[in-house]
């Protein structure tokens, strides 16, 4: 029982300081970018998805097809994102980023994860192989409880 008290604290521990400088770099990255959160918010759907209709982000983010669509169109504006009819359904727009939205996600990306690499270069080669096995481990865990019924 100690054990276990003592891997969550441990992880609760690290998912406290992994979340806030995370976020931390993340918030200040895309407020230097001028984006609002939302809009980056699309940017970075759109990263995963790779391309979405315009209602699926307003289901996404709880707003209106029309307010999804305003955001969509100050994207499109900022050459952000294209957008294109769906080739199976004229009524529907499809939109998915732009070589300079893709540019701009993966720097945002690089910003936020910066600081991992300061603390992995500062680990020698044995912990280093510590570190990935249990994350590997927690991983496998995690999928696994994600995965399940």
């Amino acid at each position: 029982m100690v054990e276990t008290v003592s891997i969550s604290k441990s992880l609760r521990q690290w998912t406290d300081l992994f979340m806030h400088q995370s976020m931390r770099g993340w918030n200040r990255f895309v407020k230097e970018s001028g984006l609002t959160m939302a809009q980056f918010s699309v940017l970075m759907q759109l990263h995963y998805k790779k391309q979405v209709g315009i209602s699926e982000v307003g289901e996404r983010f709880g707003v209106s097809p029309a307010a999804a669509s305003q955001l969509a169109d100050k994207l499109v504006q900022a050459d952000l994102i294209e957008r294109a009819e769906d080739p199976a359904d004229r009524r529907v727009k499809l939109i998915q980023l732009s070589q300079r939205g893709k540019k701009l996600v993966e720097t945002g990306l690089a910003e936020r994860y910066r600081w991992m690499d300061g603390i992995t270069s500062s680990l020698d080669a044995q912990d280093k192989a510590k570190v990935a096995e249990a994350l590997r481990i927690l991983t496998e865990a995690a999928h696994s409880l994600i995965e399940a019924p």
